[in-house]
């Protein structure tokens, strides 16, 4: 079975926010605004996204479209 996949895209800047959601972020591999990444779903990753969801978005990503 393969493990589910999300799509995290940054989408609004994380400037005069504290900088440890500037450090989710970056631990979530986020380079620039508009930038997206593939992610193993796991409690780690959306607790991590949990705590910056005003900056990002998520999109379960099917078994055909990775």
């Amino acid at each position: 079975m393969v493990a589910a996949l999300i799509e995290i895209t940054w989408f609004k800047s994380a400037i005069g926010y504290n900088q440890d959601q500037k450090d989710t972020i970056k631990a979530l591999g986020l380079k620039r605004l508009g930038h997206s990444v593939l992610k193993q779903d796991s409690p780690a990753i959306r607790g991590m996204v949990r705590a910056v969801r005003h900056l990002v978005r998520v999109k379960p990503v099917t078994a055909e479209e990775a």
